[in-house]
């Protein structure tokens, strides 16, 4: 059994980002050396999420939408009395999860074709991480 693991750091631009990282992800799995198993992909932070879905531009408008419905900013969240202000961050979080296991065949990220791998942050413009942990064989 072989295990690797690699971590990224973002900071992003604005509040709210979608970045595709299924090339990071699929160069973890390469370097890993593991031809037959599992990529952990995971978010380590609560504020952000991990997803895989489509990467076109209407589809990431209507999540982004969504998810702005469902969790909308507002100044009256409970947990704004810690001193913070990302009470929806947090719940985005809920929504969409903080990481995706997903197959590695024959050496490579194992995705259906229109798949891709999605950090998602909530609560941006300050240094995040995620793990990438590869294991098998």
């Amino acid at each position: 059994m072989k295990s690797s693991t690699e971590y990224l750091t973002f900071n992003t631009r604005k509040h709210r980002e979608y970045i595709n990282i299924t090339g990071p992800v699929e160069d973890v799995v390469k370097k890993s050396g593991v031809k037959e198993g599992l990529v952990l992909v995971s978010a380590m932070h609560i504020t952000a999420g991990v997803w895989v879905n489509d990467d076109e531009p209407g589809i990431l408008s209507d999540i982004d939408e969504w998810l702005e419905k469902l969790a909308p900013f507002r100044e009256d969240y409970r947990h704004h009395r810690t001193g913070e202000t990302n009470g929806d961050s947090h719940l985005k979080n809920l929504l969409v999860g903080c990481q995706v296991t997903l197959p590695v065949t024959n050496g490579k990220l194992d995705l259906g074709p229109w798949q891709q791998v999605f950090y998602a942050e909530f609560d941006g413009r300050r240094n995040k991480r995620l793990v990438i942990k590869v294991i098998g064989e």
